[in-house]
């Protein structure tokens, strides 16, 4: 039954893609650019992956689909038609597609246990989070500990992308630099009462269980990236029912600009208390005098961080693109 459901969810997962490129119309194709990040969600579950699948229809379906829209508000609402080379596009997607349908007759069964990637250091995973780190969840043990450096590099990205949306959107005069500030006439849904309504009661909700994803990492899918990704997505919404004015004054921009340096120097700083006591950077094991505690607290103070940064970065390039949506 499971195997029927996913090959429907693939089918339309390929509709949806072929309709998304066949679009002239711009705000169609993010709108099922969102729909397309909710079937690899559901898809994602389908394949036991539910960390990932919580990351894509948050940031896909979520948080992409606002920023997606904010962009498009800067532009026309159809694509611009060039039927210049597109035989050289064809010939390009044409032989990617070949190269992947080729390419997959090498792999293994879908959940084979002899599979080459459950032989390396998987089972090595699964055999010690539980005398080592002690948490159920072993995806978690394995990003924000036995993996950390990784963890780390990958919150530098998010980190270094939030800075340059501030330098893109920011001409460096000071006019420039309240451009990233929304107008005080943006008011939002406030004069639509249904909308206003069924967001203000869904908004609590939906940080609420941010929080929750943050802080049960430990025992169920989640993590400080899934759980940053839906407290943005709860105060975008908002942002969008009660406008930019009231959305900057629950967390300024200020705030925000704190934030995303914030997560990312408390999970540097998680790594260097532990090179300060004796251990190696992201060793948490020494953070306490039960190494086990240690590793507790060392994962639940890293993904904090992850969240926060994840926050401030994503509120920041919404509030970004928003103030130059207004302008235009």
């Amino acid at each position: 039954m499971i195997t029927l459901f996913g090959v429907f969810v693939s089918t339309l997962l390929v509709i949806t893609a072929i309709g998304m490129v066949r679009s002239q119309n711009l705000f169609g194709a993010v709108m099922l650019t969102g729909l397309f990040s909710l079937q690899m969600a559901v898809i994602f579950f389908i394949l036991d992956a539910a960390d990932v699948a919580l990351t894509e229809a948050a940031v896909g379906a979520g948080v992409a689909t606002v920023l997606l829209l904010s962009a498009l508000a800067l532009t026309s609402d159809e694509e611009a038609r060039r039927r210049r080379r597109r035989w050289v596009a064809m010939t390009v997607v044409s032989a990617t597609t070949l190269m992947v349908i080729y390419a997959t007759f090498d792999q293994p069964r879908l959940g084979d246990p002899e599979a080459p990637v459950h032989q390396h250091v998987a089972p090595w995973y699964l055999a010690e989070t539980p005398r080592l780190i002690d948490v159920p969840n072993v995806v978690t043990a394995v990003l924000a500990s036995f993996r950390g450096y990784d963890t780390l590099g990958e919150l530098f990205v998010i980190f270094t992308a939030g800075i340059g949306v501030m330098f893109i959107l920011a001409d460096g005069r000071e006019k420039g630099r309240l451009s990233l500030l929304p107008s005080p006439d943006a008011q939002g849904l406030r004069h639509h009462l249904v909308p206003r309504v069924v967001g203000r009661l869904l908004v609590p909700f939906i940080v609420l269980f941010g929080l929750y994803v943050q802080f049960h990492a430990d025992f169920g899918p989640g993590g400080g990236f899934q759980a940053g990704a839906l407290i943005s997505a709860g105060m975008i919404l908002y942002a969008l029912l009660e406008g930019e004015s009231a959305a900057l004054r629950a967390v300024s921009f200020q705030a925000l600009a704190g934030m995303i340096a914030g997560g990312a120097f408390l999970f540097v700083a998680v790594g260097v208390a532990g090179m300060m006591l004796g251990g190696h950077f992201l060793d948490y094991s020494v953070l306490s005098s039960d190494p086990v505690v240690g590793q507790h607290l060392g994962i639940f103070l890293v993904e904090l961080g992850v969240g926060i940064t994840v926050t401030g970065v994503l509120l920041t390039i919404f509030h970004a693109l928003s103030a130059r949506v207004q302008r235009s």
